[in-house]
C-alpha cells in the first residue's frame, strides 16, 4: 500500500512538472515574442541570429542542428536573412563545397537589442535564485534534456 501510494505520488508529481514545463516554455516564447515584435523579427529569425552570433562561421548543417530543424529549412531562413542584409555566406578555406555563415555589421544593433531583451527576461525569470540554486537547476534541466533526447 505504501509503495503504491509513493508510485502514484511520483507519477502525479512528474505529470505536474511536465505540464508546468510545457506551459512555461510557451509563456517564455510568447513573452519574448511580444518584446521583440517592434523589431520586426520572427522567432525563427532571432533564433538563427543568436546561433550565428555564438558560432560565427558555422555551416548551414551546424546551424540546422543547433536549431533542431532541417538543413533545407535552415537554408531558406539563412537566404532570407542574407537578403535582409543581416547574415552573409562566405567561402570556407577548408571546404569549398560548404559555406560559412556570419552576421553582418547591420545585424549588430539588432543583436544588441535582442540581447538586452533576453537579459531582462532572464533577470525576471531567475529573480531570487542563488548561484548554487541556478547551478542545480542547470543540472536538472540538462538531465531532463538528455533523457528527452534519448526518446
Amino acid at each position: 500500500m505504501i509503495i503504491e501510494a509513493t508510485v502514484d505520488n511520483d507519477h502525479e508529481t512528474r505529470r505536474a512538472i511536465g505540464l508546468r514545463l510545457t506551459v512555461l516554455a510557451r509563456l517564455l516564447r510568447n513573452n519574448f515574442d511580444r518584446q521583440v515584435a517592434g523589431l520586426h523579427v520572427t522567432r525563427s529569425q532571432w533564433a538563427m541570429i543568436a546561433v550565428v552570433s555564438r558560432v560565427p562561421g558555422a555551416t548551414q548543417r551546424v546551424i540546422a542542428e543547433a536549431l533542431e530543424m532541417s538543413e533545407a529549412s535552415a537554408g531558406r531562413l539563412i537566404d532570407r536573412l542574407c537578403a535582409d542584409g543581416l547574415l552573409e555566406r562566405r567561402e570556407r578555406d577548408d571546404d569549398r563545397r560548404a559555406r560559412a555563415v556570419y552576421l553582418t555589421d547591420a545585424a549588430e544593433p539588432l543583436l544588441d537589442k535582442l540581447a538586452t531583451i533576453a537579459r531582462e527576461a532572464e533577470d525576471r525569470m531567475f529573480k531570487g535564485f542563488s548561484t548554487s540554486e541556478l547551478e542545480r537547476l542547470q543540472d536538472y534541466v540538462d538531465r531532463i534534456y538528455g533523457n528527452t533526447l534519448k526518446g
